[in-house]
C-alpha cells in the first residue's frame, strides 16, 4: 500500500488547530484532499482536475453556493 504523506495548507493556524485543508500526492500521479479534522473522507482526483477545481474556487465560481 503507498503512505500518503499528508501536507497542511499554509493558511493553518499555527496552533496546531483541527481545521485545516491537507493535501498529498498519491501513487499514479492522483491527489488526495483531506480535512484534518475528518482525516477518514478523502477527496481524490488527478492532478488536472484538482488544479481546474482550485482556480475555479478561487475565482468564486462557487460562491453562489453557500
Amino acid at each position: 500500500m503507498f503512505h500518503l504523506s499528508w501536507q497542511k495548507s499554509s493558511f493553518s493556524g499555527a496552533d496546531g488547530a483541527d481545521n485545516c485543508l491537507e493535501l498529498a500526492r498519491g501513487a499514479g500521479g492522483l491527489r488526495h484532499v483531506r480535512e484534518s479534522d475528518d482525516p477518514g473522507t478523502t477527496l481524490t482526483s488527478d492532478a488536472t482536475r484538482l488544479r481546474a477545481f482550485l482556480l475555479a474556487a478561487k475565482a468564486g465560481e462557487f460562491d453562489h453556493l453557500v
